[in-house]
């Protein structure tokens, strides 16, 4: 049976996610950074985690402005905005340093600095974090949904956009993978003034 991943829509478990990802892990610093890059950027788990350091770093340890990489899935070019993430990159860069983790990934797996951390790596610790605060729509997509989510309610719900940043074809594709069900349309219907 697949599991159902939903997007985090309320900021406080939002914030109890981030939290746990940063605090309940021997490798917190990375895992945490490795879901606040997904939700910023809104890429797939396979391309966050195959990001190298000097996608991100120029050759002299200075944060780039935008990354720019090829999409695994579609093989599209996307550009980075990194702007979002800039602190926390930067306390990520200086955690690397101060832990002499030298590898040219940007997510490197601890075991094999050689390799990055594999997709099942950081679904386990998503799945553990899920577990810690008894929550049973966690996966590795749930960084991309909760920032694709995030995006379409803070911009004025532009769907436009939100199927843009995602590389989707169309609009029904994307209100599903913004897990918009019935109950989160009336919720949102009952903001509006019909007059």
């Amino acid at each position: 049976m697949k599991q159902l991943v939903l997007p985090i829509k309320d900021s406080n478990i939002l914030s109890e996610v981030q939290d746990t990802l940063l605090r309940n892990f021997k490798y917190g610093r990375r895992n945490y950074t490795i879901f606040q890059t997904g939700k910023a950027t809104l890429l797939r788990v396979s391309d966050v985690l195959a990001l190298k350091y000097s996608d991100v770093f120029d050759d002299y340890d200075e944060l780039r402005k935008t990354a720019f990489i090829h999409d695994k899935k579609t093989g599209k070019p996307n550009t980075l905005y990194l702007k979002p993430i800039t602190r926390d990159l930067l306390i990520y860069q200086k955690w690397l340093l101060e832990n002499k983790v030298n590898s040219e990934w940007l997510f490197p797996s601890m075991q094999r600095p050689d390799r990055h951390i594999t997709e099942k790596q950081f679904y386990k610790v998503m799945a553990k974090t899920g577990d810690l605060l008894n929550i049973n729509y966690l996966g590795t997509h749930t960084m991309r949904k909760t920032g694709a989510y995030r995006v379409y309610v803070q911009s004025n719900y532009n769907i436009g956009l939100v199927m843009r940043l995602l590389n989707h074809s169309s609009q029904q594709m994307t209100l599903a993978y913004l897990g918009l069900d019935q109950e989160s349309r009336e919720a949102m219907l009952d903001q509006i003034d019909f007059g």
